[in-house]
Protein backbone atom coordinates (compact mmCIF):
# COMPACT_ATOMS: atom_id res chain seq x y z
CA UNK A 1 0.00 0.00 0.00
CA UNK A 2 1.22 3.32 -0.85
CA UNK A 3 1.79 6.17 1.21
CA UNK A 4 -0.92 7.92 -0.48
CA UNK A 5 -3.40 5.10 0.40
CA UNK A 6 -2.45 5.31 3.85
CA UNK A 7 -3.56 9.13 4.02
CA UNK A 8 -6.62 8.14 2.08
CA UNK A 9 -7.11 4.96 4.96
CA UNK A 10 -6.34 7.38 7.90
CA UNK A 11 -8.95 9.89 6.65
CA UNK A 12 -11.50 7.62 6.16
CA UNK A 13 -10.53 6.37 10.10
CA UNK A 14 -10.70 9.86 10.76
CA UNK A 15 -14.24 10.65 9.20
CA UNK A 16 -15.63 7.40 11.14
CA UNK A 17 -14.17 9.02 14.31
CA UNK A 18 -15.87 12.05 13.59
CA UNK A 19 -19.10 10.53 12.86
CA UNK A 20 -18.94 9.09 16.12
CA UNK A 21 -18.11 12.55 17.69
CA UNK A 22 -21.31 14.06 15.80
CA UNK A 23 -23.44 11.99 17.13
CA UNK A 24 -22.52 12.73 20.69
CA UNK A 25 -22.77 16.09 20.28
CA UNK A 26 -26.12 15.54 18.12
CA UNK A 27 -27.58 14.25 21.53
CA UNK A 28 -26.69 17.48 23.78
CA UNK A 29 -27.70 19.37 20.35
CA UNK A 30 -31.31 18.09 20.61
CA UNK A 31 -32.48 20.42 23.52
CA UNK A 32 -31.25 23.24 22.45
CA UNK A 33 -32.13 22.92 18.90
CA UNK A 34 -35.96 22.11 20.31
CA UNK A 35 -35.74 25.58 22.15
CA UNK A 36 -34.39 27.67 19.16
CA UNK A 37 -37.18 26.12 17.29
CA UNK A 38 -40.43 27.00 19.80
CA UNK A 39 -38.42 30.02 19.73
CA UNK A 40 -38.64 30.71 16.42
CA UNK A 41 -42.34 29.91 16.60
CA UNK A 42 -42.85 32.25 18.75
CA UNK A 43 -41.21 35.02 17.21
CA UNK A 44 -43.50 34.15 14.13
CA UNK A 45 -46.46 34.36 15.87
CA UNK A 46 -45.78 37.35 18.02
CA UNK A 47 -44.84 39.24 14.17
CA UNK A 48 -47.64 38.44 12.73
CA UNK A 49 -50.39 39.46 15.97
CA UNK A 50 -48.16 42.57 16.30
CA UNK A 51 -48.68 43.77 12.36
CA UNK A 52 -52.51 42.38 12.73
CA UNK A 53 -53.35 44.67 15.49
CA UNK A 54 -51.73 47.36 14.26
CA UNK A 55 -53.73 47.50 10.97
CA UNK A 56 -57.11 47.17 12.81
CA UNK A 57 -55.55 50.23 15.21
CA UNK A 58 -54.24 52.42 11.89
CA UNK A 59 -57.60 51.45 10.00
CA UNK A 60 -60.15 52.25 13.19
CA UNK A 61 -58.16 55.52 13.47
CA UNK A 62 -58.89 56.79 9.47
CA UNK A 63 -62.46 55.73 9.96
CA UNK A 64 -62.25 57.66 13.12
CA UNK A 65 -61.40 60.89 11.94
CA UNK A 66 -64.04 60.45 9.19
CA UNK A 67 -67.01 58.91 11.27
CA UNK A 68 -66.95 58.99 14.58
CA UNK A 69 -66.51 55.47 16.15
CA UNK A 70 -68.83 55.99 19.61
CA UNK A 71 -68.87 52.92 22.47
CA UNK A 72 -70.17 50.84 19.45
CA UNK A 73 -66.84 51.39 17.33
CA UNK A 74 -64.68 51.27 19.93
CA UNK A 75 -66.32 47.88 21.37
CA UNK A 76 -65.91 46.65 17.66
CA UNK A 77 -62.04 47.36 17.23
CA UNK A 78 -61.38 45.60 21.11
CA UNK A 79 -63.08 42.60 19.53
CA UNK A 80 -61.16 42.35 16.61
CA UNK A 81 -57.90 42.83 18.72
CA UNK A 82 -58.63 40.30 20.31
CA UNK A 83 -60.02 37.91 17.61
CA UNK A 84 -56.42 39.05 15.76
CA UNK A 85 -53.97 38.03 18.83
CA UNK A 86 -55.93 34.52 19.36
CA UNK A 87 -55.90 33.63 15.68
CA UNK A 88 -52.56 34.18 15.22
CA UNK A 89 -52.01 32.83 18.06
CA UNK A 90 -52.63 29.50 17.08
CA UNK A 91 -52.48 29.49 13.84
CA UNK A 92 -49.58 27.43 12.64
CA UNK A 93 -45.96 29.63 12.31
CA UNK A 94 -45.00 28.34 8.72
CA UNK A 95 -47.37 25.26 6.41
CA UNK A 96 -45.37 22.16 6.13
CA UNK A 97 -44.84 21.03 2.65
CA UNK A 98 -47.41 17.76 1.89
CA UNK A 99 -45.86 14.70 1.01
CA UNK A 100 -47.17 14.90 -2.97
CA UNK A 101 -44.45 18.45 -3.06
CA UNK A 102 -41.77 16.55 -1.21
CA UNK A 103 -42.22 13.69 -3.91
CA UNK A 104 -41.65 16.94 -6.75
CA UNK A 105 -39.45 19.50 -4.55
CA UNK A 106 -35.94 20.17 -6.17
CA UNK A 107 -33.53 18.31 -5.23
CA UNK A 108 -31.69 20.75 -3.32
CA UNK A 109 -34.39 21.99 -0.99
CA UNK A 110 -35.71 19.02 -0.63
CA UNK A 111 -33.36 17.88 3.08
CA UNK A 112 -34.60 20.70 4.83
CA UNK A 113 -38.34 20.64 3.51
CA UNK A 114 -38.28 17.05 4.47
CA UNK A 115 -37.60 18.25 8.30
CA UNK A 116 -39.97 20.65 7.70
CA UNK A 117 -42.34 18.17 7.23
CA UNK A 118 -41.11 15.53 9.89
CA UNK A 119 -41.76 18.87 12.27
CA UNK A 120 -45.69 19.23 11.73
CA UNK A 121 -46.00 14.91 12.58
CA UNK A 122 -44.28 15.73 16.29
CA UNK A 123 -47.92 15.98 17.98
CA UNK A 124 -48.71 12.32 16.37
CA UNK A 125 -45.77 10.54 17.22
CA UNK A 126 -45.20 9.34 20.82
CA UNK A 127 -42.10 10.04 22.97
CA UNK A 128 -39.18 7.78 21.51
CA UNK A 129 -40.28 8.40 17.98
CA UNK A 130 -39.93 12.24 18.15
CA UNK A 131 -36.70 11.93 19.65
CA UNK A 132 -35.56 9.90 16.56
CA UNK A 133 -37.51 12.86 14.45
CA UNK A 134 -35.08 15.44 15.84
CA UNK A 135 -31.87 13.69 14.96
CA UNK A 136 -32.98 12.64 11.88
CA UNK A 137 -33.58 16.80 11.42
CA UNK A 138 -29.63 16.75 11.96
CA UNK A 139 -29.30 14.70 9.59
CA UNK A 140 -31.21 16.65 6.95
CA UNK A 141 -29.69 19.71 7.98
CA UNK A 142 -26.11 18.22 6.96
CA UNK A 143 -27.03 16.19 4.23
CA UNK A 144 -28.68 19.67 2.84
CA UNK A 145 -25.69 21.26 1.69
CA UNK A 146 -23.95 18.21 -0.47
CA UNK A 147 -27.37 18.16 -2.42
CA UNK A 148 -26.26 21.48 -3.85
CA UNK A 149 -24.33 20.50 -6.71
CA UNK A 150 -26.20 16.91 -7.70
CA UNK A 151 -29.01 17.68 -10.44
CA UNK A 152 -32.49 16.47 -9.60
CA UNK A 153 -31.58 13.40 -12.22
CA UNK A 154 -28.36 12.33 -10.82
CA UNK A 155 -28.04 8.54 -9.25
CA UNK A 156 -27.19 10.35 -5.99
CA UNK A 157 -30.24 12.80 -5.87
CA UNK A 158 -32.33 9.77 -6.85
CA UNK A 159 -31.45 7.67 -3.95
CA UNK A 160 -32.02 10.57 -1.98
CA UNK A 161 -35.23 10.95 -3.06
CA UNK A 162 -36.90 7.72 -2.65
CA UNK A 163 -35.27 7.80 1.09
CA UNK A 164 -35.97 11.38 2.02
CA UNK A 165 -38.96 12.72 -0.11
CA UNK A 166 -40.89 9.06 -0.52
CA UNK A 167 -40.11 5.96 1.89
CA UNK A 168 -39.74 8.08 5.05
CA UNK A 169 -43.36 10.16 4.76
CA UNK A 170 -44.64 7.24 2.78
CA UNK A 171 -43.79 4.95 6.51
CA UNK A 172 -44.90 7.87 9.23
CA UNK A 173 -48.04 8.48 7.01
CA UNK A 174 -48.84 4.60 7.72
CA UNK A 175 -48.30 4.82 11.31
CA UNK A 176 -50.37 7.73 11.74
CA UNK A 177 -53.46 5.44 9.78
CA UNK A 178 -53.22 3.10 13.01
CA UNK A 179 -56.49 4.15 15.19
CA UNK A 180 -54.84 5.56 18.26
CA UNK A 181 -56.00 2.41 20.80
CA UNK A 182 -54.16 0.12 18.38
CA UNK A 183 -50.81 1.33 18.35
CA UNK A 184 -49.28 0.02 21.71
CA UNK A 185 -51.60 -3.50 21.08
CA UNK A 186 -48.62 -6.04 19.88
CA UNK A 187 -48.78 -7.76 16.28
CA UNK A 188 -46.60 -10.20 14.97
CA UNK A 189 -44.58 -9.69 18.43
CA UNK A 190 -44.31 -6.17 18.33
CA UNK A 191 -46.60 -2.83 18.70
CA UNK A 192 -47.11 -0.20 15.84
CA UNK A 193 -45.08 1.97 18.27
CA UNK A 194 -42.06 -0.03 18.26
CA UNK A 195 -42.33 -0.15 14.34
CA UNK A 196 -42.12 3.03 14.03
CA UNK A 197 -39.55 3.49 15.91
CA UNK A 198 -37.62 0.97 14.69
CA UNK A 199 -38.16 2.45 11.00
CA UNK A 200 -37.31 5.81 11.83
CA UNK A 201 -34.16 4.71 13.64
CA UNK A 202 -33.30 2.76 10.27
CA UNK A 203 -33.78 5.88 8.02
CA UNK A 204 -31.67 7.83 10.17
CA UNK A 205 -28.60 5.06 10.31
CA UNK A 206 -29.05 5.19 6.73
CA UNK A 207 -29.60 9.18 5.84
CA UNK A 208 -26.05 9.01 8.04
CA UNK A 209 -24.42 6.50 5.26
CA UNK A 210 -25.84 8.79 2.18
CA UNK A 211 -23.92 11.52 3.81
CA UNK A 212 -20.54 9.64 4.50
CA UNK A 213 -20.68 8.03 0.25
CA UNK A 214 -21.75 11.62 -0.64
CA UNK A 215 -18.34 13.08 1.37
CA UNK A 216 -16.42 9.88 0.65
CA UNK A 217 -14.43 11.26 -3.23
CA UNK A 218 -14.16 14.55 -0.87
CA UNK A 219 -12.23 12.86 1.68
CA UNK A 220 -10.11 10.91 -0.21
CA UNK A 221 -8.99 14.10 -2.30
CA UNK A 222 -8.54 16.17 0.83
CA UNK A 223 -6.23 13.24 2.06
CA UNK A 224 -4.02 12.86 -1.18
CA UNK A 225 -3.71 16.69 -1.70
CA UNK A 226 -2.63 16.52 1.82
CA UNK A 227 -0.43 13.78 1.24
CA UNK A 228 0.88 15.94 -1.74
CA UNK A 229 1.62 19.18 0.29
CA UNK A 230 3.44 16.76 3.02
CA UNK A 231 5.73 15.13 0.44
CA UNK A 232 6.38 18.21 -1.96
CA UNK A 233 6.84 20.50 1.13
CA UNK A 234 7.70 19.12 4.62
CA UNK A 235 10.22 16.28 2.56
CA UNK A 236 11.94 19.22 1.20
CA UNK A 237 13.02 21.00 4.54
Amino acid sequence: MSEVDDAIASARASWSRISDDRGAVGAARLPTRARARNTQAIGKRLTRIVVADAVILIAAMVIGWVVPLGIGGAMLVMALLVAATLLFAVWPAERAPTPERLASVDIKALPLQTERWLEAQRPALPAPAVTLVDRIGLRLETLAPQLARFADDAPEAIEVRKLVGEQLPAFVKDYERVPQALRTTPRNGRTPDAELVAGLSLIEQEIGEMTQRLAQDDLDTLATRGRFLEMKYRDET
